[in-house]
């Protein structure tokens, strides 16, 4: 990681990221509070947006003059507050709103994982089960409140993130394209949108299916999607000439990744492509901090991993596949393989 500014001591640069989940929770709380939503409309008091959204006036002043900090808010004389362009990525209807990927990241689900980093250095086993008690996917059956908001927060994620990654991309010229794990359909739908040839299959496991298909709605284009439930463990649907695996393979580790990717190796079509849209590790030591983050919260989480590109070849060439090229998208990339 590059130090910002040199002049800081050393210890006042480890005590400020020691310090960084105070922020982070800051940050959470005003999503979670609902305070850039009463925003939207205009700058208001402390005391009407405590009113607004349930809170201790003096107590909700402290939080947001600290978030006014680092650019969420900004603090107006007489204790008014006022939405930052910043901010506007914690508003509800935001266009570009990642408000439940904030609560997401602040629920015990996630955070409290984190907490057993440590000792999944030092034995290499995920923390999620021994932090929770039972594995991550089975906690959010348990959990259907967690995981609408862990579904939501990836909607989000995939709205901001991936989109650029698709654009980066030409799907122009397949004519099935079959998203696996593909969630409410986020992705698929800015497919099509692209490329209006297409006809597409949203697959995903039966629970997340019956509760899908609105962003395919929404985009019109679910005339041209079909959708199927079911377990990419056991099998994928046959016939596409595009296999889409958006932050899919990043939750496991390189055996079930195998079975994943072998299951969709025996259905392809000769000619089709693999396309894994992923956050890529660069191969060398370059700098990647968020890349590297997110790899940590996969190992804590699941197991999985955030892969490089030397990574995914040898990956891919374990079932039959073969790396052709990586597409850079920004923050992610599509990773493409064929048939070897």
């Amino acid at each position: 990681m590059q130090v910002e500014n040199t002049d800081i001591p050393p210890a006042m640069q480890v005590l400020k990221l020691a310090t960084a989940s105070w922020l982070a929770s800051a940050v959470s709380a005003a999503a979670e509070l609902g305070v850039a939503d009463h925003l939207g409309s205009g700058a208001r008091t402390v005391k009407e947006l405590a009113d607004a959204v349930g809170a201790h006036e003096q107590t909700l002043y402290r939080l947001l003059r600290a978030c006014a900090d680092v650019g969420l808010f900004q603090e107006l004389p007489d204790r008014v507050f006022a939405l930052t362009e910043v901010g506007e990525a914690l508003r509800s209807e935001s266009p570009h709103s990642l408000r439940n990927f904030a609560r997401w990241v602040a629920l015990p689900a996630d955070r409290h994982t984190w907490d057993g980093l440590a000792k999944t250095v030092r034995t290499g086993e995920p923390a999620f089960a021994d932090v929770h008690g039972v594995e991550v996917w089975e906690h959010f059956r348990d959990n259907p409140e967690v995981a609408e908001i862990f579904d939501n927060a990836m909607t989000e994620l995939s709205r901001q993130v991936i989109a650029p990654t698709v654009a980066a991309y030409d799907f122009s010229g397949f004519r099935r394209i079959v998203d696996v794990g593909g969630g409410h359909g986020t992705l698929l739908a800015q497919i099509l949108t692209a490329v209006p040839p297409a006809n597409g299959v949203l697959f995903d496991q039966p629970e997340v299916i019956e509760g899908a298909g609105a962003p395919l709605d929404a985009a019109g284009v679910r005339d041209r999607a079909e959708l199927v439930a079911g377990d990419f463990f056991k099998a994928v649907p046959a016939d596409g000439d595009a296999y889409v695996l958006s932050n899919i393979i990043h939750d496991w580790d390189d055996e079930p990744s195998r079975q994943i990717l072998a299951n969709i190796r025996d259905v392809m079509a000769p000619d089709a492509r693999v396309l894994l849209i992923e956050a890529v590790l660069p191969d060398d030591t370059s700098p990647s901090l968020t890349v590297k983050l997110m790899d940590l919260d996969m190992l804590v989480i699941s197991g999985g991993h955030q892969r490089s590109g030397a990574q995914f070849d040898a990956l891919f060439q374990q079932v039959g596949l073969k790396l052709s090229r990586i597409v850079s998208g920004g923050l992610c990339s599509v990773v493409e393989a064929t048939r070897a």
